[in-house]
């Protein structure tokens, strides 16, 4: 979850979202302004960003995140207000294009992804959230807490999550919100065992984020995204921002990760908040900086081989629209469909490269 709240507050100006007059769900395509998506192994020649949806609900600040692929095709995902305001945790439909609540009050989930059980996960964050792996069945609407704690110590904020092969859960422990009294002495990745004990994957990372395995198995992606913002340090009064690189760990089988290298260097510039991986891969990563704000596309050295904007180039970063936080393709007939969440919105665009789920794919 990010940062920024005088950013969202005006999230609705964001490129190609609906006016006051049209139907929530009604299709846009990219506005003149924004560049045309690059990349012909990723982008077919006439792929534009169709919005699905803009947050209607009278809650303040935040943003829309962790889209989730389901079962059916439907697509599940966060809206983060900021402070007190109840979280929700949205549907859309590919079918009738209709997005409605599934939870109104989701713990302040954050990042989301299906189990191959057809339970959904979520990441819950701080600012009032539940700090911890919840699982919600999405057929009688009942959630429960898988973790909440490590050794005893309630987590910082989980953002983001991911599964491996043997329906492991990983998930990232970072915090960027929130004035709960910090419990833990690090911002580390962890992993969920299938009797529901947790490790620690790593803890050489300052500011977890985004996280993925390769279609493989044999590498897990993760994002460094250290904003320096945290309210976590009450000495240092103006936090300066700190690194911010896409990690690539080699993963065995046991789920232990070594020989940690960057594939991306974002230096000065914001760096990726969630991402996902295709069949061939590529890595999908959402860049929050307002100088080229996008999903950028990487293949598994970290050379470019795509980028999808969602914003204008070169925007002030104190006022910059058209954000993205997250990405998740689509199954079956959309499975080249990636979604995308961007501001307080939801889009979508139909691509060549098709996504992978491991929680979909048999051994």
């Amino acid at each position: 979850m990010r940062i920024n709240t005088m950013l969202l507050v005006v999230a609705i100006l964001a490129t190609g979202a609906v006016s006051a007059g049209k139907k929530e769900n009604q299709r846009e395509s990219n506005p003149p302004e924004l560049p045309a998506p690059s990349g012909k192994s990723i982008v077919a020649k006439n792929s534009t960003l169709e919005l699905l949806f803009t947050r209607k609900a009278k809650i303040e600040g935040g943003l829309t995140e962790g889209p989730a692929v389901a079962p059916d095709g439907s697509i599940y995902f966060s809206d983060i207000p900021m402070g007190s305001d109840d979280g929700m945790i949205l549907r859309f439909d590919p079918k009738t294009k209709k997005t409605k609540p599934f939870a109104k009050d989701s713990g302040k989930s954050n990042g989301l992804i299906f189990d191959s059980d057809g339970f959904l996960l979520a990441c819950e964050g701080a600012d009032h959230g539940g700090r911890g792996i919840a699982r919600w069945n999405i057929k009688t609407g009942e959630r429960t807490t898988i973790v909440d704690r490590y050794r005893g110590m309630k987590f910082n904020a989980p953002n983001d999550i991911c599964l491996d092969r043997h329906g492991r859960i990983y998930f990232t422990d970072p915090r960027y919100v929130g004035d709960e009294p910090r419990e833990l002495p690090s911002r580390a990745v962890y992993r969920i065992e299938a009797d529901g004990s947790v490790d620690i994957v790593t803890e050489n990372v300052h500011k977890p984020n985004g996280i993925a395995i390769s279609p493989d198995g044999e590498t897990l992606y993760l994002a460094e995204h250290d904003n320096g913002t945290d309210k976590i340090d009450p000495d240092v009064a103006a936090p300066q921002q700190g690194a911010m690189r896409i990690y690539a760990f080699e993963l065995d089988d046991q789920g232990t990760v070594r020989n940690r290298r960057t594939i991306v260097e974002f230096g000065e510039k914001k760096g990726c908040d969630g991402m996902c991986v295709d069949a061939k891969g590529n890595v999908y990563l959402t860049v929050r900086d307002a100088s080229r704000p996008g999903v950028l596309v990487v293949n598994p050295t970290g050379k470019e081989v795509g980028f999808i904007p969602t914003g204008p180039a070169d925007q002030d970063q104190a006022t910059v629209t058209g954000l993205p936080s997250n990405v998740e393709f689509g199954i079956g007939k959309d499975a080249n469909m990636l979604y995308v969440t961007v501001d307080t919105s939801l889009y979508r665009i139909r691509l060549k490269a098709e996504g992978y789920h491991v929680q979909y794919h048999a051994e």
